[in-house]
């Protein structure tokens, strides 16, 4: 590495979070981020059915692929704060 990478690289490396060791803690609070991001997309989104089926529609409560595909990534997103959050004020 040159001296500018190691002089950019350094300082984030110290500020990023410490990795969180998976728990079926873990595991419930990404099910629970997952499962409020499906109910705001369900509140939220216009046309859910749009693009391809999914395998079965009611299982999926009428979600097109493109739905299912953006609310669980979502549901990622708040999951890993949270995750983050409570692994940091030491919940998890």
């Amino acid at each position: 590495m040159t001296v500018l990478s190691t002089l950019l690289i350094t300082p984030v490396l110290g500020i990023t979070p410490a990795a969180v060791a998976w728990t079926p803690k873990v595991g419930l609070v990404m099910i629970i981020a997952n499962v409020i991001a499906i109910a705001i997309g369900k509140a939220t989104i216009q046309h859910q059915n749009v693009g391809l089926d999914l395998p079965n529609n009611k299982f999926f409560g009428g979600f097109g692929h493109g739905a299912m595909l953006g609310c669980t990534s979502f549901g990622h997103i708040l999951g890993i704060g949270a995750i983050q959050g409570l692994a940091a004020s030491g919940v998890l």
